[in-house]
């Protein structure tokens, strides 16, 4: 069909069909005037916005001032490092594949790594390169990982790592040596509160011991809470982090260093022979010191009770067999 031929062409017909949208002359007649669009643009722009809101003034370009932008950044403002992710724990978050590489590869101690489960591949490397390093690596679900670096884009890896540096077994032989003394050491079986940790290294400190020996699992960190409670002296402490507390205690044996641990059914501290190369092992703030430490231990220490409450605090009872090796020394 051609155009003449069809209805939607036909002038007769176009006049007669109604109109879709707004009114026009044919049904207001011939009095009607529609308005020019300018008209209608400056009565829209005379009224006042809603709320009463004024327009921002124009930013002016001054010659030669304008912001260098490379790939939408202003080059000219000043540009602030990302900060440290804190955890509840008071141990830095390292979150990212790469950055987790790098903490593991550098010289800063990471106290464990968490991946997500289900994610692979250069988390292998990750996982290769924690195990080399002694670091526990722990598989927990997504949800875990996204609540330790909120916001942050973590690729399913993080990283705990201590804003302090932990000591080697050797430095703490090395400053009982400088000092003339046998070394005296102190062991902390899972001590979980940092407020306990903080305040043994404070006591050790000043009671001239040579070191502290703490696990890597199930135990307070060297934390800003734990240096609160130090208050300096784990500047001063060698503090060593071990994997594994027995085989520490057979080292220590076979070094010449007898081993006790603080327990209520041992021998009074005060009748015991604490003269000589001597470490002792504090227990967790529960249940004490655990049965496979006892057993490896060469003696049992206890306090003697006189009240109604048959213990006492960590740090209390960790402060007291320390004095009480002092005083024997001297």
């Amino acid at each position: 069909m051609s155009k003449r031929d069809n209805k939607r062409f036909n002038d007769k017909d176009r006049k007669s069909a109604p109109k879709r949208g707004g009114k026009n002359r044919r049904d207001y007649g011939d009095s009607y005037e529609p308005k020019s669009r300018s008209s209608a643009r400056s009565a829209a722009g005379s009224r006042k916005p809603a709320g009463g809101g004024l327009k921002s003034p124009a930013r002016r370009r001054v010659p030669g001032k304008e912001p260098r932008r490379v790939l939408g950044f202003d080059m000219n403002e000043s540009y602030e490092e990302p900060k440290a992710v804190i955890g509840a724990d008071g141990l830095e978050v390292v979150a990212g594949r790469n950055p987790v590489v790098e903490v593991l590869s550098g010289d800063r101690d990471v106290e464990r790594v968490f991946i997500a489960d289900g994610s692979e591949g250069s988390v292998s490397k990750i996982v290769a390169l924690a195990r080399e390093q002694g670091v526990i690596v722990d598989f927990v679900p997504k949800e875990k990982i996204d609540a330790m670096a909120p916001g942050v884009k973590h690729q399913g890896v993080v990283a705990k790592v201590s804003e302090y540096k932990y000591a080697d077994m050797e430095d703490v032989f090395a400053r009982a040596e400088a000092s003339g003394e046998d070394p005296f050491i102190i062991i902390l079986d899972e001590i979980s509160d940092p407020h306990n940790l903080g305040a043994i290294i404070r006591t050790a400190e000043c009671a001239g011991a040579h070191g502290v020996v703490i696990p890597k699992r199930r135990a307070a960190s060297l934390t800003q809470t734990v240096a609160l409670s130090a208050a300096g002296a784990i500047e001063n402490m060698p503090v060593v982090q071990v994997t594994n507390l027995a085989r520490t205690i057979e080292e220590l044996q076979a070094k010449g260093v007898w081993v006790g641990a603080a327990d209520m059914d041992g021998e009074t501290y005060y009748d015991a022979n604490l003269t000589g190369p001597i470490a002792i092992v504090i227990g967790n703030e529960g249940k004490g010191v655990g049965r496979l430490v006892k057993e490896k231990c060469d003696f049992v220490l206890s306090i003697p009770m006189y009240g109604r409450i048959n213990s006492l605090n960590a740090s209390n009872a960790a402060a007291i067999l320390m004095y009480g090796i002092r005083r024997a020394r001297n």
